[in-house]
């Protein structure tokens, strides 16, 4: 399930302490590693069921530890591109799509996935579920808005049960849709929609993993700090489900572009949106965050109540407070964004002196995390996506430099299929029902 029956975000039912467990795992394979973190949230799988459909999900990456750690000046970068697309959401939506096609089997059913992607989700999520029995996947994204190889990506893939749908409008605009279609429950139960966005609790449950994964290759320090390129919230929220856990992370540093509306709230207090900024790292290009509903139920004391007036609010007039604000808003997250000049200057800046090429996204992060460093404490930038899917951007900052990778380079001569449609839930709608 995405959106719960209510229309809200499910969280756990509580969050278990491992901390006394952390000295008895040194040593595990990213796969053993996983077992033991997801299981401690799932219990209706089969312990030796759930380890199979783990390794068959990171079987499929081409690295051995599956989210290595590498050296950066005096810093880390946790790479987290060494997947079948090249991007951090892999992780999840390897891991996803056979948990669907298990339960799926188990059970005898059939769903429709829809999905809304701003660039990696959508390429991800197919590559989860493509020619998986009793499975079809809508997944609609702006048009002409994510980099040609994000597209190439999505509609070079044509599978009877893909459907890729351009959408005149944001990112914002698709995630809207999704949610709307989702909160006719009529529709949703009549046609078995399901969830890849993040909205679905299992994608940021397998994002919990690599940040333990990081700590135990750092050697296992008394603390470190993590630097999230997020939009969504659900890359850096997964790491506040980590430090709850009892991972020692002191801080997670926020890391956005012009759309800064999460800056601005760790910053103030106020959660405000504004007009969609189209950047060199688009996947950000994000005013409305999916897991910062979940955040607010932790902020807010498990108060739903409060959590449903603070986004009617939001919904109602663009904006929204905190009851009750104090500086800092969290002890735990801090929150800096940076500008398209500021993202390319930090691209030209580490190749030049690092030899180490950064895809947008990541050298955002790496702008914003210089202002929170300290000495002592080692800090990891998360790496989400491998710098060859922005191949104009990286022109642009290095001009001699082509930023190639063999898996992008065979989709350029494929056929492609993807639908244009209105920005209307009633078209996606009879999508569907005609997919179907």
């Amino acid at each position: 399930m995405g959106l719960a029956d209510d229309g809200g975000l499910l969280v756990p039912e509580f969050i278990p302490d491992v901390s006394a467990e952390l000295d008895a795992w040194q040593g595990y394979s990213y796969s053993q590693l996983a077992l033991e973190v997801m299981s401690r949230f799932i219990d209706d799988i089969p312990r030796p069921a759930l380890q199979q459909i783990i390794d068959r999900s990171y079987g499929t990456f081409s690295v051995p530890a599956v989210t290595p750690i590498v050296p950066l000046g005096q810093d880390y970068v946790l790479e987290l591109f060494h997947g079948p697309t090249l991007a951090f959401k892999d992780i999840a939506l390897q891991f996803l799509g056979n948990v669907f096609e298990y339960i799926l089997d188990e059970r005898g059913h059939s769903v429709n996935i829809l999905g809304a992607t701003s660039g990696d989700t959508g390429s991800a999520a197919i590559a989860g579920v493509r020619g998986k029995s009793n499975i079809n996947i809508y997944i609609m994204f702006p048009e002409g808005k994510t980099s040609p190889l994000q597209e190439l990506q999505m509609t070079s893939i044509l599978d009877d049960n893909v459907h890729n749908i351009g959408i005149h409008g944001s990112f914002d605009d698709c995630q809207a849709l999704m949610k709307g279609i989702f909160s006719d429950l009529d529709f949703k139960t009549e046609h078995n929609l399901a969830a890849v966005n993040s909205v679905n609790w299992t994608r940021v449950l397998a994002q919990v993993v690599y940040y333990f994964s990081a700590w135990y290759q750092l050697g296992c320090p008394a603390r470190f700090d993590v630097c999230v390129p997020t939009g969504n919230f659900g890359n850096i929220f997964a790491g506040y489900i980590a430090r709850e856990m009892g991972l020692p992370i002191r801080h997670l540093i926020l890391a956005t572009n012009a759309n800064d509306i999460l800056c601005r709230f760790f910053n103030t207090g106020r959660y405000e949106r504004r007009e969609v900024n189209f950047t060199h790292s688009p996947a950000m290009d994000i005013q409305i965050s999916s897991n910062f509903e979940r955040y607010l139920f932790y902020k807010l004391g498990g108060d739903t109540e409060q959590v449903k007036e603070f986004m009617a609010s939001f919904a109602a007039t663009g904006s929204a407070e905190l009851p009750e604000k104090t500086q800092p808003i969290d002890a735990v997250i801090k929150a800096g964004s940076a500008s398209n000049a500021v993202t390319l200057a930090t691209i030209e800046q580490v190749y030049r002196t690092e030899g180490y090429l950064l895809d947008p996204h990541t050298a955002v992060g790496l702008s914003v995390m210089q202002v929170f460093r300290e000495d002592g404490v080692p800090l990891v930038l998360l790496a989400t996506a491998h710098p060859a899917k922005f191949e104009d951007v990286i022109r642009e900052a290095l001009p001699e430099v082509h930023a190639v990778h063999p898996t992008l380079e065979a989709l350029r001569e494929l056929p492609t299929r993807k639908t244009i449609l209105d920005l209307a839930e009633d078209s996606i709608k009879a999508f569907i029902v005609r997919g179907v």
